[in-house]
């Protein structure tokens, strides 16, 4: 008897991204994003109490394009961690379960997310 060469289990090739899967994966992600942005916040506060020589160093980099986009990425992965965080205590206190509020809830966050990323950025005068 032959064997058939099938998947143990399911791949991600069969199934459709979904709202719930995305925002899962990228609430992870920007957990991983806000632990390395920590890091660099550490080195441009390191920076700006060594003396003007260093922090100017530091700025040259901070406002390249490059620098600019880590910073919009930061900003961005703090308040979607928060918002996503905020939607998760909903959750842990069996509110907001249903698959309808899951969506409403999850669109809000991203929603949220960006619109607090352009008032920090764009109003607050760091672009």
């Amino acid at each position: 008897m032959e064997s058939v060469k099938r998947p143990l289990s399911p791949h991600l090739q069969i199934y459709k991204p979904q709202l719930t899967s995305i925002l899962s994966i990228t609430h992870r992600g920007t957990g991983v994003f806000l632990s390395l942005g920590a890091l660099l916040l550490s080195c441009w506060l390191v920076g700006l109490a060594s003396g003007e020589a260093a922090f100017n160093n530091l700025q040259e980099y901070t406002s390249a394009w490059y620098g600019k986009i880590i910073l919009i990425a930061f900003v961005f992965s703090l308040y979607f961690h928060l918002a996503n965080g905020i939607r998760h205590l909903f959750w842990d206190v069996g509110m907001g379960l249903e698959i309808s509020t899951t969506y409403k809830s999850g669109y809000a966050v991203l929603i949220a997310s960006i619109i607090l990323t352009v008032a920090t950025l764009f109003l607050g005068g760091a672009l």
